[in-house]
């Protein structure tokens, strides 16, 4: 059904559901660009339904946006910030600036909101937590908001009973459906009761946690070293691997919200990495 609207009452309605879901003040503002990156709206009334397309992504690659331009978007929640830091100039050579007057000309807004969805209660290191515990396990935060109960960076779990590595590795490539990661082992194998975790790259978040395996996206050389050197395991997945699972999730907490919003995940949207 046809209805008089505008395009800004649409996105105001889409960025009002994801800041309920996941608000602004859960982000690390210290660093982090998170909220409406790219407001591509406009105030004059067209005759639309009243329907709302929303493409979720975690990197906004250019393949990514000809899938949002194709099915015609209203927004593209990529959950990386697409823009970092100020822009003082635009050129059609950068490719990220490439899309970004695509976006625009196509009038496709882009909401970030990256370290949000992290700190939240329900949001992606929660999911990763899911897919390693036990049925009495304790979750705590790592670095907890003072603002927010419940909410913070990262999740340290302890489990009810020790379990062996290869039992977390078979766990956490189901849970986020890959066939390889990658394994630092201590030179004394034990068995595993304590997980620190953090999506993405957990590195700074790890610096002052005690367990016996850190798992995250990546770890730098060094960082890792440190952690098997000091008796402990790593388990390591490609930054983006511990997040794009956590967008099934998203589809389904967004489509609670938006009753009448089609909400798509990107099909070409994938790490940059492949192990070969």
């Amino acid at each position: 059904m046809s209805k008089l609207v505008t395009s800004k009452s649409k996105l105001t309605s889409i960025v009002g559901a994801i800041q309920k879901l996941y608000p602004v003040a859960l982000a690390d503002k210290t660093w982090d660009n998170t909220g409406l990156l790219v407001d591509s709206s406009s105030t004059e009334a067209i005759t639309t339904t009243t329907d709302i397309n929303i493409l979720l992504t975690i990197d906004l690659t250019k393949s990514v946006v000809d899938e949002a331009i194709k099915l015609k978007t209203d927004l593209i929640l990529a959950y990386h910030p697409f823009i970092f830091r100020g822009l003082k100039a635009i050129n059609q050579v950068n490719p990220q600036q490439q899309s970004l007057v695509r976006l625009i000309q196509n009038g496709i807004s882009v909401y970030c909101p990256h370290t949000a969805i992290d700190a939240a209660i329900g949001g992606v290191n929660d999911w990763l937590a899911d897919g390693v515990s036990d049925e009495n396990s304790v979750r705590t935060i790592i670095e907890p908001n003072p603002d927010i109960e419940g909410t913070g960076m990262g999740r340290l779990l302890t489990l009810t009973n020790e379990i062996p590595i290869t039992e977390l590795i078979l766990k956490i490539k189901k849970h986020l459906n890959i066939n390889h990661l990658q394994l630092a082992e201590p030179e004394i194998n034990k068995k595993i009761k304590t997980i620190a975790i953090c999506a993405g790259s957990g590195g700074s978040l790890f610096k002052n946690v005690e367990a016996d395996l850190y798992f995250t996206g990546e770890l730098s050389h060094h960082e890792a070293l440190f952690f098997k050197e000091n008796g402990n395991y790593v388990i390591s997945c490609n930054h983006s691997n511990t997040e794009r699972g956590f967008l099934k999730i998203l589809q389904k907490q967004l489509k609670n919200e938006l009753k009448n919003a089609k909400i798509y995940i990107s099909e070409t949207d994938k790490d940059p990495y492949k192990t070969i």
